[in-house]
């Protein structure tokens, strides 16, 4: 296991990557709030790419809560048929939709504690449609974030809640609007599971991987 890094190098390695990206955003397309919610709920066990595939055929047609239930389960089934878990994330989708139209007029819901009562939303899209669209300074720990949060030594933690955790408590608070994206980039991109970057890594040097040396 690494140990973990110190405030200083933690410092280092958000202005490494702000440097690189000063204002990163997500790689989900969308054009109205309900847009992203939608896209970030298909995403689960699904690449950005897919999902996009899927929605740019979706959105065109239905990309409000009503019009999804005007169009229906068995035909959005066929519009996100190519998404691992369809059939549930259709069955999810309606049900939210059926909650904003009813509950919120259509509109997406501003705390965390009214958007996880919609089915298929669970905490991790709950902090992306927080701080993307709402600007709050959340933490939606995927398998990207688990994997630099423990292999960096930035917040080491079994569980995901364990890295959210160790992650808002340790990343400076200039840093928490976009410190969600930078990382979940960073582990896309560079801090891959296998063979990881690091020859190239702009944050090499604060990394705290055993292994970085091999790598390297």
């Amino acid at each position: 296991m690494p140990k973990r890094m110190n405030a200083a190098q933690i410092r280092r390695f958000f202005e490494h990557l702000q440097s690189i990206d000063p204002e990163p955003v997500t790689e989900l397309n969308y054009t109205n709030e309900f847009e992203l919610l939608a896209a970030v709920m298909l995403s689960a066990q699904s690449t950005d790419v897919g999902v996009n595939k899927a929605t740019a055929k979706l959105y065109p047609v239905a990309n409000t809560p009503a019009a999804i239930l005007k169009l229906g389960e068995a035909k959005l089934k066929k519009y996100i048929a190519t998404l691992g878990l369809y059939n549930s994330k259709a069955k999810h989708l309606i049900g939210a939709c059926e909650i904003l139209v009813s509950q919120h007029g259509g509109e997406i819901p501003r705390t965390r504690k009214e958007l996880e009562a919609l089915p298929g939303v669970g905490r991790k899209t709950a902090n992306v449609v927080l701080n993307v669209l709402f600007g709050e300074p959340t933490m939606a720990v995927d398998t990207h974030i688990f994997r630099v949060g423990n292999r960096t030594g930035l917040a080491p933690g079994k569980t995901p809640l364990d890295v959210e955790k160790g992650l808002l408590k340790v990343i400076p608070k200039e840093f928490m609007q976009h410190a969600h994206h930078w990382l979940i980039l960073h582990g896309r991109y560079t801090c891959i599971a296998r063979k990881p970057r690091c020859p190239t890594c702009a944050v090499s040097a604060e990394c705290q991987w055993p292994e970085k040396s091999s790598a390297i």
